[in-house]
């Protein structure tokens, strides 16, 4: 017997090559790794495939049988010698296709026309294509199905389920490589090891690991399949939840100083001076933060909400909240444009309350603080100074907030904003720096469903607010295809050129900040398919725009004689702010930008937004740039440019006809999730390695996970540290200590 631990070599016999191809773009190590490499779908073996609308240069995967073999013998031109062929026809539920073998020994056409007599059945993987208008299968591998006596290649009777799994692949390694290096594991290896408690297994219905292991790989009905995938979603589900309920358990069992509000002088002077009523959702997660800052635990939560649905001023009254119980707020931005922009609205907000400890302040006051990463030492002296004596009550800033030399006279509260840029060692050390921890307030304004809240955010509370403010206009968003209707471009500049003789300002966004830069995405590896499959290459298409060949550009085309100006992320830090000043004072027409304004920056006079080549953009990116405009009361216009066929690139039309559909984050955020490809909800790029979820998705299997959140409730009231369940309790230490574990924190 082997373990699972074992060396995938030591079932993968002398295919080094395909052994190496594996381990480096499969990370498939041990044989324990291998078995976890599941189908990603199956084929009925009984019957002939279904095969309807045929399409030149369609993949096929197909179970067929051969209804024709002929040998042919003809004069190679080129030589003048013998050469062979085996000319076949191929029986489908549908067209027939030919197949076509050629040989240059008689060896080798002996050996074809031994393979492929007539009734013999097999699954063949090949491309579709036409000649003398007949259906053919161009260059096909097979997977023969043989009977008694017939070679090894071939799959015995005995070894013929009722499905054939077909796995997610690499290039230049088969579906039969795996298939036949997974049925021999099946035979040496260790029975594996049973992580969920019996009484789990019962309450939840859920299979055995020792069934669900072989009804994953060799199953005879779809109902086996269901059941065993069942299985494997609810164990990383659980997993992934006690993971998460440990981490809520440990938060509530560290202590904190409540926060109760002391005279709440400072809030009541700033609700009072508030020119509009707090809509019913801020009132009602105020209410929410404030029984939250009661406890003497920390506070650990998310708050979530659509584009100007009014996070900050929420966040800004649970800081004042802490400032009137005698201690310190902290929000920390993932950039200078956006730290800049809350300290300026904060502090416009505010008023005089921002004056507090000055000459002429109001007694209730505070003062406010920013600190970021560009100021000289000399500007950080004096304000790092007044938030270790406790004179400055709130401070804002980036990542300078966590360098060691940033004290805090008593830090009570800490507000993050947009905490997926954040990583766990970040946030560890700003809020270390209290000497009981600090409250937390986790802001994003990308919406998040209700199961990936609980899956990745699952260790944190969630608050969300739907409702938007009044005086938010409505947005109207186009897509315009420039390949379909090449002159529109024109039309679009005209909108823009319309709306700043209103008075009005606009954004540009381009994808990139100078044309010289590799475009993401840009590789010379072949892509495969979820079977493996090679996919067709994309056209061409022109280089995406950059941000500084557009403005000129627009300054001597289109937009001439309007103001145009840049912004990016190579800019320095008094050049962005500077810029962003002059937009929002109106001393610019139109802001040529990267994504650098995705997110915080607010100028109520802009009301028309143009994303060059918004192919490239996510859908939730896509919504938080349209954010951007429309919040000063004036109809927003945002197009979305692209000059990509619809019909070569479906996923990409999709993702742009719903977000010109609808501006509800949270109908956006779902289909966001429905387009992209399995395990990819916590973000590849993000986590650095291994997708985080690799068997359940988020939408499709709300269910499960919502049983597996009641079972790892349940386990932990009665074993919180998994005694009874030892093989359950090292997944889940493994999970806390993996990368992916950093990442659920992360996120």
């Amino acid at each position: 017997m082997i373990s699972l631990d074992s060396s995938v070599a030591s079932v993968f016999g002398d295919a080094k090559n395909k052994r190496d191809k594996i381990v480096k773009n499969l990370r498939i190590e041990t044989v324990g790794d291998l078995l976890r490499h599941f189908p990603r779908r199956y084929i009925k073996t009984g019957e002939l495939t279904r095969v309807d609308d045929l399409q030149v240069g369609q993949m096929l995967t197909v179970v067929g049988e051969i209804s024709d073999s002929k040998p042919v013998v003809y004069t190679d031109r080129r030589t003048g010698k013998p050469a062979y062929r085996l000319e076949t026809v191929l029986r489908t539920d549908g067209p027939r296709l030919r197949m076509t073998f050629f040989a240059k020994s008689k060896h080798v056409a002996t050996y074809h026309e031994r393979r492929l007599p007539v009734g013999r059945k097999g699954l063949f993987i090949g491309q579709a294509g036409q000649f003398s208008n007949q259906w053919q299968l161009t260059n096909p591998t097979m997977v023969l199905f043989g009977g008694p006596g017939d070679d090894e290649e071939m799959i015995r009777p005995d070894q013929l389920r009722g499905l054939y799994p077909l796995y997610p692949l690499t290039k230049g390694v088969d579906h039969w490589d795996f298939q036949r290096a997974i049925a021999f594991a099946m035979t040496v290896v260790e029975p594996p090891s049973e992580l969920l408690p019996d009484d789990v297994r019962r309450d939840f219905d859920v299979l055995d690991a020792v069934t669900a292991l072989e009804w994953i790989h060799g199953p005879d009905r779809f109902e086996q399949v269901e059941k065993a995938r069942r299985r494997y979603r609810f164990e990383e589900a659980l997993v992934t939840q006690l993971v998460l309920g440990r981490r809520r358990r440990a938060v509530r069992a560290l202590g904190a100083h409540a926060r109760t509000g002391g005279d709440g002088a400072l809030l009541s002077a700033f609700d009072a001076r508030l020119p509009f009523t707090l809509t019913k959702g801020q009132r009602e997660v105020g209410a929410q933060i404030e029984q939250d800052l009661d406890q003497p635990h920390p506070m650990n939560r998310l708050l979530q909400g659509e584009v100007g649905s009014g996070k900050t001023l929420v966040a800004l009254r649970a800081m004042l909240r802490t400032v009137d119980s005698g201690g310190q707020a902290a929000l920390i931005a993932p950039t200078e444009v956006l730290a800049q922009q809350h300290y300026r609205s904060i502090t416009a907000m505010l008023g005089d309350l921002a004056m507090g400890g000055m000459l002429g302040g109001p007694a209730e006051g505070t003062a406010v603080e920013l600190l970021t990463g560009s100021m000289t030492k000399s500007q950080r002296t004096a304000p790092m100074s007044r938030l270790a004596s406790g004179e400055s009550g709130i401070v804002i800033g980036t990542h300078a907030l966590l360098e060691d030399k940033v004290m805090f006279a008593d830090l009570g509260l800490v507000v993050i904003d947009e905490q997926h840029r954040f990583g766990v060692e970040q946030r560890a050390a700003l809020t270390s720096k209290s000497v009981m921890p600090p409250h937390v307030l986790v802001m994003t304004a990308t919406p998040i469903p209700r199961t990936v809240a609980m899956t990745v955010f699952g260790d944190l509370e969630t608050s969300v607010l739907t409702e938007l403010p009044a005086g938010r206009a409505p947005i109207q968003t186009n897509v315009v295809n420039t390949q379909e209707h090449p002159a529109w471009i024109e039309r679009v500049w005209q909108r823009v050129r319309e709306e700043v003789a209103k008075g009005h300002q606009a954004y540009v966004v381009c994808a990139r900040i100078e044309g010289d830069e590799p475009e993401e995405g840009e590789t010379d590896q072949l892509e495969l398919d979820e079977d493996g499959l090679p996919i067709p290459p994309q056209p061409s298409r022109p280089p995406l725009a950059a941000v500084e060949e557009i403005v000129v550009e627009l300054r001597l085309g289109a937009l001439n004689g309007l103001r145009v100006d840049r912004l990016h992320g190579r800019m320095t830090p008094d050049e962005k702010d500077a810029t962003m000043r002059a937009f929002a004072a109106g001393d610019i027409d139109v802001l040529v930008s990267t994504t650098v304004i995705e997110v915080g920056v607010d100028v109520p006079n802009a009301t028309t937004m143009v994303l060059l080549d918004a192919d490239r953009f996510g859908v939730s990116q896509l919504h938080q740039l349209r954010g951007r405009i429309g919040r000063g009361g004036h109809p927003g216009l945002c197009l979305l440019v692209t000059d990509l066929s619809p019909t070569l690139q479906p996923t990409a039309a999709e993702r742009l006809s719903a977000v010109a559909s609808t501006t509800d984050g949270f109908e956006l955020s779902r289909v966001d999730l429905e387009l992209r490809r399995e395990g990819d909800v916590l973000g590849r790029s993000q986590a650095g390695g291994r997708s985080g979820l690799q068997n359940l998705r988020v939408l499709r299997d709300e269910k499960t996970i919502v049983e597996a959140r009641t079972a790892a409730e349940s386990l932990l009231d009665r074993d919180p540290d998994l005694l009874d369940s030892p093989a359950l309790a090292v997944e889940v230490a493994d999970l806390e200590l993996s990368q992916q574990g950093q990442f659920i924190e992360k996120s």
